[in-house]
C-alpha cells in the first residue's frame, strides 16, 4: 500500500502517526511540509479530501495564528490558504493519505482508519498502547 505523511518531526502526534503506520508494514513517503510545503492546489486536495473546511486545517498552537489575525472570521478560504502557504507551521498536521482516503490524524489513531489491520499492539511515545481494534 503506498501512503504519504505530511510530517513535522518535532510533533509528537505526527511522530506517533508515522510510527503507526511503519508498524502496519507501509514505508510512506514522507513529506516534511514545514520545508516543502504542497502547493495550494494538492493543500486544498487535502482538506477536502479529509473532509475539513480550510479554517478546521489550520493550527493555531505554536503559530502566528493569533499575530496574523486570522481568527478574524472575516477572512475568506483564500485569505486563510495564502496564509497558510506563506506560513507552512498554521498547516495542521499530520496529514495523511492511502488507497483508503486521507486523514488530518489528531489524534494518531485516526490513521487505523485509512490502514490494513494492525499486525498486533502498538506503544504510543507516551506508553499508551493501540491495539487497533
Amino acid at each position: 500500500m503506498n501512503a504519504v505523511i505530511y510530517h513535522n518531526p518535532q510533533c509528537g502526534t505526527s511522530r506517533n502517526t508515522l510510527a503507526l503506520i511503519r508498524h502496519a508494514g507501509i514505508e510512506p513517503e514522507v513529506v516534511d511540509y514545514l520545508a516543502h510545503p504542497p502547493s495550494r492546489a494538492r493543500l486544498v486536495e487535502l482538506i477536502a479530501a479529509a473532509g475539513l473546511s480550510v479554517r478546521g486545517a489550520i493550527r493555531q498552537k505554536g503559530t502566528p495564528y493569533d499575530a496574523l489575525g486570522l481568527g478574524d472570521a472575516a477572512l475568506s478560504d483564500e485569505d486563510l490558504l495564502d496564509a497558510m502557504l506563506a506560513h507552512p507551521i498554521l498547516i495542521n498536521r499530520p496529514f495523511v493519505q492511502t488507497p483508503m482516503g486521507v486523514r488530518l490524524c489528531r489524534p494518531s489513531e485516526v490513521v487505523l482508519d485509512i490502514l490494513p489491520p494492525l499486525p498486533g499492539p502498538f506503544r504510543k511515545e507516551d506508553g499508551e498502547m493501540v491495539t487497533g481494534a
